[in-house]
């Protein structure tokens, strides 16, 4: 974005736009919070199927992944079988959980990273990350798919696949989002929201930096600049990886 060629005036002209703007933001405050009590408002799905994941000590149930939460966040990480690294917009926002999860832990919410590869092929890259939040595989069960993730190869070549609600055409092997969860105290768990594509946005922290910067995001496709932490100039490189 070019930012040379930008208006500039005296600081009493600025002020009158600054608070212009103000009640723009405002305004935008409230909407958000009437949007977020109306996602909160949204009826569940009980949830009566036997899903099994694994983990460091071997299989878990979707019960296991709450500790001793009642909430549970579930962030649908883009790794496949036989990937060597994970998706980077996926690194990305993920850079952004252990900070937030020193939080979450002490009010009530459990994070955890699900993704369809096999556990052992992507404990590597966490640790390549420095990543500290819970990370656990699906693989074997239908979790992914029924959680809009993952398109079954007979819903792709019949035209049915779906993502982000919609039918789409450009439906990959993995596909990014975040499921949310609650258990009451009869230990029965309920579906209580999911995101994807851009709902994604408000869980990147750095976005939220660069949107309040004269440049912005700077981007032409979303994320087209971002690369794993340790692959930026003057990072610590390691070896060759899927997907740069």
């Amino acid at each position: 974005m070019n930012v040379e060629n930008h208006p500039v005036v005296s600081r009493e002209e600025w002020l009158v736009a600054r608070k212009e703007h103000l009640r723009h933001e405002k305004a935008f405050t409230r909407e958000r919070d009437r949007l977020s009590a109306e996602r909160r408002g949204l009826p569940w799905v009980k949830i009566d199927k036997d899903y099994h994941f694994q983990g460091p000590n071997g299989e878990l149930k979707l019960n296991d992944l709450f500790g001793r939460h009642s909430q549970l966040v579930i962030y649908h990480f883009m790794f496949a079988k036989d990937w060597e690294q994970g998706c980077t917009g996926c690194s990305f926002l993920s850079d952004h959980i252990d900070g937030a999860n020193q939080h979450l832990a002490h009010h009530d919410v459990a994070v955890v990273a699900v993704s369809h590869a096999p556990f052992s092929e992507f404990q590597a890259f966490k640790r390549r990350m420095g990543w500290k939040f819970d990370w656990v595989s699906s693989e074997g069960c239908d979790f992914n798919y029924d959680f809009g993730v993952c398109a079954r190869a007979e819903a792709v070549a019949e035209g049915n696949a779906t993502y982000n609600y919609e039918k789409t055409d450009s439906v990959e092997e993995e596909m990014p989002g975040l499921s949310v969860f609650y258990r009451n105290d009869q230990g029965e768990i309920f579906h209580t929201y999911s995101t994807y594509a851009r709902g994604l946005d408000i869980l990147v922290g750095a976005y939220n930096y660069l949107d309040l910067t004269p440049k912005g995001r700077n981007e032409d496709e979303i994320m087209e600049w971002v690369r794993h932490h340790d692959r930026y100039d003057g990072a610590t490189k390691s070896g060759c990886c899927h997907g740069d």
